[in-house]
């Protein structure tokens, strides 16, 4: 895999924080020509560093109000993808991951309100088989989402709480 330098560093900071940005204002923050900055771009594209692009849609917008993780146990974890190919065919499922721990996926999903979520569960997740029990998890407020960090990893102060 190719390396990644201080330029394209400094691209990922800008266009993470700001993806509708024109390249010619990602140009002129870097110094370099927009040429440059489509060349850069097109290159992380390739290298798999950006991944995806597009518009977030809030699902509350579209009615989808509650937002859950799921810790699914599953027979055996050979089972992984097959479950993992069920869950693909339930839309409201938006992440899964074959996990470590207690359980040995972890999914989430958004759900109309509670009635919604019974019927995913137990109509829909708890009857694919190989599932044996699941554990939900309604997430109340999201208080932090955003990327990993770009730049040099820093060593900061930790922020402490006035109690």
């Amino acid at each position: 895999m190719e390396k990644i330098d201080k330029l394209d560093k400094q691209i990922l900071e800008i266009i993470s924080t700001n993806a509708r940005i024109p390249f010619k204002d990602v140009a002129a923050e870097c110094g370099v020509s927009r040429a440059a900055i489509h060349q850069r771009v097109q290159r992380l594209i390739d290298m798999k560093v950006i991944v995806g692009s597009g518009y977030h849609v809030h699902p509350g917008s579209l009615g989808y109000n509650t937002c859950t993780f799921v810790g699914i146990k599953l027979e055996r974890g050979s089972m992984y993808k097959k479950v993992s190919e069920a869950l693909t065919q339930i839309p409201e499922i938006v992440e899964c991951h074959f996990t470590t721990g207690p359980y040995t996926m972890l999914i989430k999903l958004y759900a109309r309100d509670n009635a919604h979520l019974m019927e995913l569960l137990n109509d829909r997740i708890q009857e694919i088989p190989g599932v044996i029990s699941t554990e939900t998890l309604i997430s109340l407020n999201q208080s932090i989402k955003k990327e990993v960090p770009i730049g040099a990893q820093r060593k900061e102060a930790v922020p402490t709480l006035d109690l």
